[in-house]
């Protein structure tokens, strides 16, 4: 039997209104509701200047991949460093809002628009600019 998986799916541009929160969109949301998922783990990507974020299922994904590495390795090293170094937990208020930090903030350059970018089990937080660029940059690389 297949079974349909919920990702999350497409882009959309918010307003990160004046005490610094912005509206997750609301297909996002229900994603979230739906995984009953209460606190973000999100983190610093490892290759685009975007905050990656999803669920704790996202943070034991990314370890299970450390555990696997012999511990003592650059690469485990490097990876725990990413990912525990450069993650956080957050919280959606009542509104689905999040707080856009300084730590959001500084790694993206974000500054009063978000683009929400879908990445199958997760999402991405983008300076839209940014996101622009590397859609045109991914396209151009598949030969389109």
């Amino acid at each position: 039997m297949y079974r349909v998986m919920i990702r999350f799916l497409s882009n959309f541009v918010n307003r990160i209104d004046a005490k610094g929160r912005v509206s997750v969109p609301s297909s996002f949301r229900s994603i979230l509701v739906s995984a009953d998922v209460q606190d973000l783990y999100c983190f610093q990507d490892f290759v685009f200047p975007a905050i990656s974020v999803g669920g704790p299922e996202l943070l034991a994904r990314l370890e299970r991949r450390i555990e696997v590495a012999d511990p003592f390795s650059p690469e485990a090293n490097r990876m725990s460093l990413l990912v525990h170094g450069g993650g956080v937990f957050m919280k959606l208020d009542q509104e689905g809002r999040l707080m856009v930090t300084d730590f959001i903030r500084n790694f993206t350059g974000i500054t009063d628009h978000v683009a929400f970018v879908g990445r199958g089990d997760h999402f991405q937080l983008w300076r839209p600019e940014a996101w622009e660029t590397a859609r045109e940059a991914a396209r151009e690389g598949l030969g389109r």
